[in-house]
């Protein structure tokens, strides 16, 4: 038996949350076969399995934040059982309650709490009910489907809850932990199992997607372990919904879930943590540390839109995406060869300024997790279409969630996007090690005075932040006066790269 320790993908990562586990206790795995997505502060990584063998406990649990060097999942290789103990906590537990016979069916029960598979030689006896009115968990009031496998039983999955259970002596509309919960046991909410509904076992983060999707939990049969329900159980259901009439409509789910938010609650509080909580202490960090500038222009680059729409005609450019970013990008890429200073970083330990003599192009990108920074290594050397498809690669690993810490890691400068989101300007916040980003606003059409008639052109808005122990107010005006400029005539591209 083998356990695989979290190793730390990136450098200096002290911790990362599992994101979606790839096999279950009992599947065969395969060595560098890929087992677990996780999230560190830098991104979501595949982790591929160093054994080759059985799945024999999945030792953490989606959703959970787990130290670098804790094992999270034991592989049985057949060279014998796990070596780490059981508890002191456990083995105290186990023996303060009354032990009975376990019917040969149960002689092996999986576990997920890191322990490998034990012989399951005895159960506890049922929980005696809190009141006479109150039944015992697992007995009157629950539906056939209560008794599966392992529900109720020490074998039941860590982290699964059954909101059908007694309510013993927890208040009406409070949870176990404390927390208001409206619709478990708050007003309305019926305080013992209702007819025909067993115990539900789900893990929190499956209860989470549940709620945002408003999928009824009790009416899906699980596929887990012990017929817990999974991710899928509740995508699947979902997805069939329109199709069955059932009361889940797939189109307004997120919507209903807002809704309920706005109605149901108070607040709302979201743990900071993964690439979000990376992202509040790196900009933190560049605010109050680096003395930032921010200049605007604003620029008429009718020229650049049209040269766009001829370049997406070329068989040059087949198959990559052309967008003004791209040519945003290469005037940033042009005018940095006459600025070097611009692409430059600040050494404090040194007093030094460091100036880059490779162009590594950030480009920010809004993901579900968090802000997102990759860059195009050496941007500077691409050509125009090698340029537009590693763009078009780098946008979507990272919407996929697929963006690598080495991917973020050494960039030189950046450029943010803003006019996606229909903005014309903003004032963007250094990434820390770089002295200058720029941001593009949104091109609109507007009046604008061409030989002294006005005419609509179309307009966009740069907005370009420096660092000022760096860049000072000369540089950085000729810098974005540059960009400017090759965006109103894109043949300056040709003169000045």
């Amino acid at each position: 038996m083998k356990e695989f320790k979290l190793p730390d993908v990136g450098e200096g990562l002290t911790e990362a949350e599992i994101v979606r586990w790839h096999v279950k206790a009992g599947d065969p795995v395969k060595v560098n076969q890929i087992i677990v997505e996780i999230e560190t502060a830098k991104a979501v990584v595949e982790l591929p399995c160093p054994f080759e063998g059985v799945v024999a406990a999945l030792m953490a649990d989606e959703g959970e934040v787990v130290d670098v060097g804790r094992p999270i999942i034991s592989v049985d290789d057949g060279t014998g059982p796990p070596s780490a103990p059981v508890p002191a906590a456990d083995r105290a537990e186990a023996l303060a309650d009354d032990m009975v016979p376990t019917p040969p069916a149960e002689v092996r029960q999986p576990v997920l709490v890191g322990y490998g598979v034990k012989p399951g030689t005895a159960k506890r006896r049922p929980r005696k009910p809190s009141s006479p009115e109150t039944p015992p968990s697992g007995t009157s009031g629950t539906s056939p489907a209560a008794a599966r496998p392992g529900e109720g039983s020490p074998g039941a999955p860590a982290g699964t809850v059954s909101v059908a259970r007694a309510p013993e002596t927890v208040p009406s509309g409070v949870n176990r932990a404390g927390v208001e919960e409206p619709g478990v046991n708050g007003p309305g909410a019926s305080t013992a199992p209702s007819p025909g509904r067993g115990a539900v076992l789900a893990k929190p983060p499956v209860r989470k997607l549940a709620k945002d999707l408003g999928v009824d939990l009790a009416s899906l049969l699980g596929t887990g372990p012990h017929g817990s329900i999974t991710r899928d159980d509740v995508q699947a259901a979902l997805a069939a919904a329109p199709a069955q009439g059932d009361e889940v409509q797939a189109a307004p789910a997120r919507a209903r879930a807002a809704a309920a938010t706005w109605e149901g609650e108070d607040e709302e509080r979201i743990p900071v943590k993964g690439v979000r909580k990376a992202t509040a202490q790196a900009m933190v960090a560049s605010a109050f540390t680096a003395p930032h500038v921010t200049e605007f222009l604003q620029v008429d680059v009718t020229a650049t839109m049209e040269a766009v729409q001829r370049l997406r005609g070329l068989p040059d450019f087949a198959g990559v995406k052309v967008s003004p970013l791209l040519m945003v990008a290469k005037a940033m890429l042009v005018a940095a060869r006459r600025y070097p200073m611009i692409n430059s970083a600040w050494d404090e330990a040194r007093q030094e300024i460091v100036v880059k003599h490779r162009v590594n192009l950030g480009i920010a990108a809004a993901t579900p997790r968090g802000l997102l920074v990759p860059n195009v290594k050496d941007a500077h050397r691409l050509s125009l279409p090698d340029l537009a498809g590693a763009l078009g690669a780098l946008a979507e690993t990272a919407r996929a969630g697929r963006t690598q810490p080495a991917d973020m890691a050494g960039g030189t400068i950046t450029i943010t996007n803003v006019g996606v989101f229909g903005v014309d300007a903003g004032t963007p916040i250094l990434n820390p090690g770089e002295s200058a980003i720029l941001a593009f606003g949104q091109v609109r059409d507007l009046p604008w005075v061409v030989d002294g008639q006005v005419v609509p052109r179309r307009v966009c808005t740069l907005a370009l932040s420096f660092d000022h122990r760096v860049v000072d107010g000369e540089l950085g005006s000729l810098f974005l006066r540059d960009v400017g400029a090759m965006l109103e005539d894109p043949l300056r591209m040709l003169a000045w790269g």
